[in-house]
């Protein structure tokens, strides 16, 4: 059993987390470089956010929610 741990140590220590160990090590060289994986995820979240509110927009120009103050039971 102590194997079967030890075995998904090493795969996540010298295999999965290889590649941030790397940009670890890279970041002495070039800070930019090093965050630029931070700097995706930024990007991906905001282009979300706007695709989200643009569907916002879209269902508020429809007028397809019920605005009655009694449509939803947790404001009533």
């Amino acid at each position: 059993m102590k194997d079967l741990f030890e075995g998904i140590e090493d795969l996540f220590i010298n295999v999965l987390f290889a590649p941030l160990d790397w940009l670890r090590e890279l970041e002495l060289e070039s800070w930019f470089l090093a965050n630029i994986l931070n700097f995706f995820f930024v990007i991906v979240g905001f282009l979300a956010f706007l695709y989200w509110m643009k569907q916002l927009k879209t269902y508020n120009d429809n007028n397809e929610e019920n605005r009655d103050p009694k449509a939803h039971s947790f404001l009533g």
